[in-house]
């Protein structure tokens, strides 16, 4: 008994859910990683242009900060949010990692902007107005690559199936609290505990100590450690454009590092520039994929539809064909019994009337019983219990023979066309030579309207490499119209005024059965050819 069912009842607790593809776990195209290519080139190409002027000073823009560190710290936030999602969708622990990530990022981008001196006060709303600024950053960027790097490390673990009583809002909110103690704690550090913790500026909020380069040095190591681990084991989406990011964020450090004058300087804004692109690079590709998914979603569903309805048609249609051929021979039954009878009550009886009428109910009965038989043959894709293996030339000679008195009423000459010798196939003999015969009476039927000195069927095969055998019929007919060509295999769909449509559909389904295919391989004004393909029997 399934999990689910408890005692009879279904216990929804044991639904384990399936996990849809996300960029944590779809490894990155080819054309995914030129497009990442392509950004670290362009920000190498920007950081060469910028360098040689890194430390010229600009005029001092105290709006500058504010503005873009909140949006820096909205873009994370949005960010944190879509990976949370995607937790709930995907439980992947390394995803929490990479969302506690952006989570510190946002917290201390917005305590930075609070702190930073010129900003939203003289000496910033809170802090010293001159170190905490600095020590958020740094708090900053050591919280950042540390979530990356436990998710590069842990990203291969696998995914821990949810039930459905126990869905990700649980890991999710400690996460999320676990966040907010760490990020209080360092804030309460970086404010109230500021005197315990080493200066980066002291005369002047332009000009930095020693230490302050010496810490973006660590830094810089910092984030190529990280970078480091992330390529080794860079599998998928997510780990590609994490990798952009660290680097994205590294000029940053390399200009703090070399600069004595840091701030308000042409390096400096760069800097900046190329920390607000690594925050929406992040938030550009979850929504790029989202919008993906969204796009395939839509057009699986309209798919869906489309196939629901055309399978609604065909069901109709299907019942309709079987109705029509039913009803003739069904209609002939009731018509021959009523003249029957009449016979039978005549005076004297005419009983030799009556076994005429007998035959004809006979032959309509058959008739019906052909009818069922092809449709239960249709659904019907295994080979009979009849598999042995079969000399297929000879096979195909005997179909030729039972075909004889086809091709003499209708004037088609036939040929034949055997390579490769003695070709041994393993299959139900009855089956396959009704595929044979089939083929030639399509062929026939095809050369309808051909001038009879024209009829030409033409049945060869030829053996490939030992593995397979060939096997092709052709026909000298007005060929197949273009339209109609990706139907013909198609239950209950034909050109003919009369039949069902069932032959091909049926030959497909058992020529598949036994392990082979059955294609068109071209039609033109000239003729039609098909090809059976069948696995030989080397044994």
């Amino acid at each position: 008994m399934p999990n689910s069912l408890k005692g009879g009842h279904f216990d929804p607790a044991a639904v384990v859910r399936d996990f849809p593809p996300a960029i944590a776990t779809v490894p990155a195209t080819a054309q995914q990683r030129r497009a990442a290519i392509s950004v670290v080139i362009a920000l190498i190409v920007v950081t060469a242009v910028v360098a040689p002027f890194a430390n010229r000073t600009l005029g001092r823009v105290d709006a500058f900060v504010p503005v873009l560190q909140t949006v820096l710290a909205t873009a994370d936030l949005i960010t944190a949010i879509l990976l949370l999602a995607q937790y709930v969708i995907l439980p992947q622990r390394a995803l929490l990692a990479v969302a506690a990530a952006y989570l510190c990022s946002a917290s201390f981008a917005f305590l930075q902007t609070l702190s930073f001196p010129g900003g939203y006060a003289p000496t910033g709303l809170i802090g010293d107005g001159t170190n905490t600024s600095a020590w958020f950053f740094v708090f900053w960027h050591l919280t950042y690559p540390l979530g990356i790097l436990i998710y590069a490390f842990s990203k291969d673990a696998p995914v821990r199936s949810m039930q459905l009583d126990r869905p990700g809002e649980a890991a999710i909110g400690v996460t999320i609290v676990s966040v907010f103690v760490v990020v209080a704690g360092l804030a309460w550090l970086a404010t109230a505990g500021l005197g315990s913790l080493p200066v980066f500026y002291r005369d002047s909020v332009t000009l930095q100590t020693r230490l302050g380069n010496q810490v973006n040095l660590g830094l810089l190591l910092w984030y190529a450690i990280v970078l480091v681990v992330l390529l080794v084991r860079k599998r998928t989406i997510l780990d590609i454009w994490l990798a952009v990011i660290l680097m994205a964020w590294m000029p940053n450090f390399v200009v703090a590092m070399l600069a004595s004058s840091v701030r308000f300087s042409l390096g400096w804004y760069a800097s900046r520039g190329f920390a607000l692109f690594a925050s929406f690079v992040l938030l550009s590709v979850l929504l790029t994929e989202m919008t993906v998914l969204y796009s395939r979603l839509a057009n699986a569903f309209s798919l869906l539809r489309r196939e629901r309805t055309n399978r609604l048609m065909s069901v109709d249609a299907a019942t309709s064909a079987i109705a029509h051929e039913v009803r003739s021979p069904l209609g002939a039954i009731a018509l021959n019994a009523d003249a029957a009878l009449a016979q039978l009550r005549s005076t004297p009886p005419g009983l030799a009337e009556v076994g005429v009428i007998l035959s004809d109910i006979e032959a309509d009965a058959l008739r019906v019983n052909e009818v069922l038989s092809g449709i239960r043959a249709l659904f019907k894709r295994e080979p009979g219990n009849r598999v042995v293996p079969v000399h297929l030339e000879a096979l195909i000679r005997h179909a030729v023979t039972l075909s004889e008195h086809d091709l003499l009423a209708s004037g088609t000459a036939v040929s034949t066309d055997f390579r490769g010798g003695r070709t041994i196939v393993r299959a139900d003999p009855i089956q396959l030579q009704q595929v044979v015969l089939n083929l030639i009476r399509n062929s026939i039927d095809a050369m309808a309207n051909t001038a009879p000195d024209n009829r030409q069927v033409t049945i060869s095969m030829e053996a490939d490499n030992g593995s397979t055998v060939v096997l092709s019929v052709s026909d000298s007919g007005t060929g197949i119209a273009k339209e109609d060509q990706d139907r013909i295999f198609d239950a209950f769909f034909t050109e003919k005024a009369a039949g069902m449509g069932l032959g091909l559909a049926i030959s497909r389904a058992i020529v598949e059965g036994h392990g082979g295919t059955l294609r068109l391989v071209k039609s033109d004004p000239k003729g039609s050819v098909f090809e059976i393909e069948l696995p030989t029997d080397r044994g």
